[in-house]
């Protein structure tokens, strides 16, 4: 039997490899032309907060509309999982406070289904508000957390892979990822899935370019401050000197790609130290964040069908700005 001690030393190497690894990709992603800094790490406790800031801002149009489609489907939605007639799990990539998942949770727990839930989130700060918040909102729900990056958990595999599963990745999370990184996402997503589970992914399509582009520079500046609360995480975990002013938060979005992306542009020459390397900016030179890759149905359908899934059925929103897509695996 393992003593207590060792349990805190594997704690604190497992820590201490989560710094180092941290470290690592800031200091690369700085020390790179272009710049860029791994948005993953936008999520410390205050980077949680400001995101949810994000999700319930009236020009973040993304989160209504995806309410709104598991409001008003939730039944067709679940109709193929219920259908099996047998014990199934949800496995949630990127679960966040889970306030959309538990449009589909409350309908089970209505109908007696038997599930479990399993969250993947790689805060597990976010992972302990949400385990204490279905406590109380729905208590009878078995939840099994996964504090984990999405590629752990879809290469660990927690999960019975002798029962269903309905794995899910909502919010538009995979337009965190270029195009071609999506793909390959998709494919790993495909590999931890086996023929009959069912997956649901939320996408933003393309659309107006206005729209899109306000919902990345909210009139409050709440992206703004998500955005540079990374550099401040810098100052404060590698000993960076990052002077935020000295920073402008610059979001585009090209219709031609359907990519939208932010941008932290050094307003003068400076240099920067982060972690004890010096990093040299010109005045005008870009970092880049993040991306929010939108879609065109027939992007849908070709990722869908080129990773071994067929589209069961798309789920819109009134104004078809976004889709809930759910595909099954062949």
């Amino acid at each position: 039997m393992a003593s207590n001690c060792s349990h805190i030393q594997l704690q604190i190497k497992k820590n201490d490899e989560k710094k180092c690894a941290f470290e690592e990709e800031i200091v690369n992603g700085l020390l790179s032309k272009p710049k860029t800094l791994p948005s993953k790490y936008f999520y410390d406790e205050k980077g949680d907060v400001l995101f949810q800031q994000i999700m319930s801002l009236p020009s973040y149009y993304l989160t209504d509309c995806e309410f709104e489609i598991l409001t008003d489907q939730k039944k067709e939605i679940l109709k193929p999982l219920l259908e099996l007639g047998t014990q199934f799990q949800i496995v949630e990539l990127g679960a966040g406070d889970g306030k959309k998942t538990k449009i589909l949770l409350r309908e089970l727990d209505e109908i007696r289904a038997d599930f479990v839930y399993m969250p993947v989130d790689i805060s597990p700060h976010v992972l302990e508000q949400l385990d204490e918040a279905l406590k109380l909102e729905i208590p009878n729900v078995k939840v099994q957390s996964i504090a984990a990056t999405y590629e752990e958990a879809l290469t660990n595999q927690k999960w019975d892979q002798q029962k269903p599963i309905l794995m899910m990745f909502l919010g538009s999370n995979l337009g965190n990822f270029p195009m071609k990184n999506g793909q390959e996402f998709i494919s790993q997503i495909s590999t931890a899935l086996k023929p009959g589970d069912f997956f649901l992914i939320g996408l933003d399509l393309q659309k107006d370019p206005d729209v899109i582009l306000e919902a990345y520079n909210d009139s409050k500046g709440v992206t703004k401050e998500f955005n540079l609360n990374l550099l401040d995480r810098i100052n404060k975990e590698l000993q960076g000197t990052f002077v935020r002013d000295k920073f402008k938060h610059f979001p585009i979005y090209d219709p031609l790609d359907g990519a939208a992306k932010s941008f932290l542009v050094s307003r003068e020459q400076q240099q920067v130290i982060v972690s004890g390397n010096v990093i040299d900016f010109e005045q005008g030179e870009p970092i880049y964040m993040e991306i929010s890759q939108k879609y065109k149905l027939s992007d849908i359908r070709e990722l869908a069908n080129r990773n071994g899934f067929k589209v069961h059925k798309n789920f819109f929103d009134g104004k078809k700005y976004f889709v809930d897509s759910l595909w099954e695996k062949l």
